[in-house]
């Protein structure tokens, strides 16, 4: 697999606010990418989750770079990498 600049590989990336969010919860996320230019109500509660859990909280300039860092065509306004 090849890793991009915020060190995504495909498989092991949970992509969106409810994938991201459940991932958190569930204490399987070993770090979370959060797109600046996200909607401020969209990525308050999975930063909130991070730094009660403490799980590493990544920003990313915008939600484009961070879609076509995991692989998708659209924008995303958070990810989450899944602990191994």
């Amino acid at each position: 697999m090849t890793t991009n600049d915020y060190g995504l590989q495909a498989g092991n990336v949970k992509i969106g606010t409810k994938q991201t969010i459940k991932t958190v919860e569930q204490g399987d996320a070993a770090e979370v990418f959060v797109a600046q230019d996200a909607d401020p109500r969209t990525v308050a509660r999975v930063i909130q989750l991070c730094e009660q859990l403490g799980v590493k909280l990544t920003y990313v300039d915008t939600m484009r770079n961070l879609g076509k860092a995991c692989g998708i065509e659209v924008g995303a306004a958070m990810a989450a990498i899944i602990r191994e």
